[in-house]
C-alpha cells in the first residue's frame, strides 16, 4: 500500500558557504519532506512492520513512546491511512496531555499511560501482550520500530545514497536506522551517529548486537555533550537553526536534526574530515518537535 511520494525525498546540496571548503561537499537528503506527520526515517522503520501486519490480518497496532514521541504520532497517523486500530503505550500520565499525544488521539490512537518503571517492561512481549490482551488481533511494534522489519525498512533509504559520499550522517534514537544502513551499505562509506543524550551505551550496543558480523566497522557515535540531553535546548542551538536556515533554507529541528548540523559544524572547524571527502547529511524529520519554540524560530 503506497501512502508516500518518495520522490518528495530530494537531495539538497548545501551552501558550500556553510561548510567553507572543509570538504569536497555536503548534500542533505530531506526526508522531512515526505509528510508532515509521518517524516522523515519514521515512515523506513514503519513501511514494512505496517505492510506485514495488514497482511497476516492484524487489526490492532501497539507501539511504545514518550509523552513527545515522534514514532507514536507517525505510527498513529500511518496506521489510521492502513485502516488500523493503534494503540500507544505512554511512558508518562494522563494528567500530562502534550500536543503530541493530543495529535495522538486525533489520529485515533488509544493510549495507555504507565510509570517510568512499568516503562522498562517493554522489551518483555509477555508484558506487553499482558497490556493490550482485550484488543483483537494485535501487532507490537518496538519502540522507534527497532525490530528486524524496521532495520530493513530502514536499509531501503540506500536508493537515495550515491556511492560518492565517503560519510552518511544521522540522528540515532534507538539505533535502528542506523544499523539498517550499515548493514545495507558498503563499509567504504562510513556513518557517523548523532545521539541527542549524554552517553550511548544502550544504542551502541543495540547497533552491535544487530550488524552482520562483516558490517560491523566504519560506524561511530557522538553524543550530545552540549545541551544537556535528551530534548534540551538553549539559546545558542535556537540562534544556530536560524542561522542555518538562512543559509540553506532547511528547517532543522530541537532534539535530533539540529543538534546532529551543530555538532557537524563543530567537526568542520576542528578538520575531523579531509578535504576530498563528501558527506550526505539526512534530515530524520521531526519537524512538530519544534511547537514549544516556533515563536523564536525563523523559519518562512
Amino acid at each position: 500500500m503506497a501512502i508516500m511520494d518518495e520522490r518528495l525525498a530530494v537531495i539538497q546540496p548545501l551552501r558550500k558557504t556553510w561548510y567553507q571548503g572543509k570538504v569536497a561537499g555536503m548534500d542533505m537528503l530531506r526526508l522531512d519532506r515526505l509528510h508532515p506527520v509521518i517524516s522523515g526515517n519514521k515512515w523506513y522503520k514503519l513501511r514494512l512492520n505496517l505492510a506485514y501486519a495488514a497482511d497476516h490480518g492484524r487489526k490492532t497496532i501497539v507501539t511504545f513512546g514518550g509523552a513527545y514521541s515522534n514514532h507514536l504520532v507517525a505510527t498513529a497517523c500511518a496506521v489510521q491511512r492502513f485502516g488500523l486500530q493503534s494503540v500507544g503505550i505512554v511512558r508518562g500520565s494522563a494528567d500530562h496531555i502534550t500536543p503530541t499525544l493530543a495529535q495522538c488521539r486525533e489520529y485515533g490512537m488509544e493510549l495507555i499511560f504507565v510509570t517510568y518503571e512499568d516503562y522498562t517492561n517493554r522489551h518483555q512481549p509477555e508484558w506487553a501482550e499482558a497490556m493490550v490482551a482485550h484488543f483483537d488481533e494485535i501487532y507490537i511494534i518496538p519502540e522507534g520500530g527497532a525490530n528486524e522489519r524496521g532495520r530493513a525498512g530502514a536499509g531501503l533509504l540506500t536508493r537515495f545514497v550515491g556511492s560518492s559520499y565517503s560519510h552518511i550522517a544521522l540522528s540515532v534514537g534507538t539505533g535502528t536506522t542506523l544499523a539498517g544502513l550499515r548493514n545495507a551499505l558498503a563499509t567504504t562509506q562510513h556513518i557517523i551517529g548523532f545521539v541527542p543524550m549524554k552517553q550511548s551505551t544502550e544504542q551502541q550496543q543495540y547497533i552491535t548486537d544487530h550488524l552482520n558480523p562483516t558490517q560491523n566497522h566504519d560506524w561511530s557515535l557522538e553524543n550530545d555533550t552540549r545541551f544537556g540531553g535528551f530534548g534540551k535546548w538553549n539559546d545558542e542551538l535556537l540562534y544556530f537553526m536560524n542561522e542555518f536556515y538562512a543559509d540553506n533554507k532547511i528547517p532543522l529541528d530541537i532534539v535530533y536534526t539540529g543538534k546532529m548540523m551543530y555538532s557537524l559544524q563543530q567537526m568542520l572547524a576542528d578538520n575531523y574530515f579531509n578535504t576530498c571527502d563528501k558527506v550526505l547529511c539526512i534530515h530524520t524529520g521531526g519537524l512538530q518537535g519544534n511547537v514549544s519554540v516556533k515563536d523564536f524560530l525563523k523559519f518562512d
